[in-house]
């Protein structure tokens, strides 16, 4: 049996109505609360009254798109001289990353620049972060149960991760009844990323039986129930795509991702397009260049046939036929390609450079060679022909 070990929140509460109990499990973490909150989590509102009515002193920040390092280093300036005694986190993947940060950074003597990977000196924290509590929003990026935090570092044109096994949530409350009647293009976008969160660590080369089983069972939830959504508002739908996301982010906790996530942080970071549009434009393209190279490798191969027939049963198409067809359903949805760049050879020719070196890229179930990782991006991007 293969030796592993697993890194989970403290708690996990998981089902409709779980989100009533936010108040009372964060006055548990003291009498000074931060709130991080989207502008559109009405639930935040309610949260702020719960906590004032039992008496608790709440300050709110409103994250507004994906977490940067001025933006941090302003509210890590603003809080420090008052520091709260525990974090809530009420949104997307991007607001419970700027909470995780906040956090985890507040505590910290040194300059947040200091703990961050590739561009930063990826030193350890040196003390526990704050104790947090995340309520995800949207069913994507599966943030409420992983280790780290990507935040976006202009003057690098990065996105790089602040990485911590003691950066878990205290609390991960998984309510789907947050995710009702989210808009069409972020479910999308947000759906296609908790897709690829539960087919990258299931392909991973760090996968374990755990994360396999996780996977195993969230893949085929994750399919059924983004291709349901994007024709209508299903509540069991959206249930299986929060569960499927949560899968997601205790999978990657543990087993990593690839060369998807390798690409994206990198673009992401150059070009500002949404994390999740980003992942989904990379998917197919990368599974491809996956299974051509994974040809003469029987274990990882036997692995890969299996996403295949998950992707040929969900779109009724042989097996041969299983990639073109998830590749056109996305483009039937109407998903971004990535714009092309000018001059588009040479930039995404650092983009790939940069990718190599990325953490996710590490776990991919086979290394990819330049040639190989350019016709990926060629392919997930715009055509300007078009």
């Amino acid at each position: 049996m293969q030796s592993f070990s697993l890194t989970l929140p403290g708690q996990i509460d998981f089902g409709r109505g779980s989100a009533q109990s936010a108040a009372e499990h964060a006055s548990q973490l003291g009498d000074s609360i931060l709130l991080v909150r989207s502008r559109s989590a009405g639930f935040a509102d309610q949260a702020v009254r719960d906590l004032e009515a039992r008496g608790l002193r709440v300050r709110v920040i409103e994250g507004r798109g994906e977490p940067a390092l001025p933006d941090l280093e302003t509210h890590l300036a603003a809080l420090r001289a008052d520091p709260p005694d525990g974090v809530l986190a009420i949104g997307g993947g991007s607001v419970i990353d700027l909470g995780k940060a906040l956090a985890a950074l507040l505590p910290q003597p040194a300059a947040p620049l200091d703990y961050l990977e590739v561009v930063g000196a990826g030193r350890a924290l040196d003390a526990a972060p704050l104790p947090l509590i995340a309520l995800p929003t949207t069913a994507g990026t599966g943030a409420e149960a992983t280790k780290n935090a990507v935040i976006g570092v202009p003057e690098h044109s990065r996105k790089v991760s602040l990485r911590d096994a003691r950066m878990l949530p205290r609390r991960a409350i998984v309510d789907p009844a947050l995710t009702d009647g989210c808009p069409r293009d972020v479910t999308l976008a947000s759906g296609l990323d908790a897709l690829t969160q539960v087919i990258e660590p299931f392909l991973s080369a760090r996968a374990n039986p755990v994360t396999d089983a996780l996977c195993r069972d969230a893949i085929p939830r994750a399919l059924e129930a983004l291709d349901w959504l994007m024709s209508e508002e299903n509540p069991a739908m959206r249930d299986e795509l929060a569960y499927a996301s949560l899968m997601g982010g205790i999978a990657l906790a543990n087993a990593g991702l690839g060369a998807v996530h390798g690409l994206a942080g990198v673009i992401g970071g150059r070009t500002g397009m949404a994390h999740g549009a980003l992942c989904g434009r990379l998917l197919v393209p990368v599974l491809r260049a996956n299974a051509a190279a994974l040809a003469s490798d029987r274990a990882a191969t036997e692995r890969m046939d299996w996403v295949l027939r998950v992707l040929a049963n969900q779109f009724g198409v042989p097996k041969r036929d299983a990639l073109d067809a998830a590749q056109d359903w996305i483009d039937a949805q109407g998903l971004p390609f990535i714009d092309r760049p000018d001059p588009d050879e040479a930039t995404r020719a650092e983009w790939v450079a940069d990718a190599a070196a990325s953490s996710s890229m590490k776990a991919n179930p086979v290394e990819l060679g330049t040639e190989a990782l350019m016709q990926v991006v060629n392919a997930a991007c715009a055509d300007p022909r078009a």
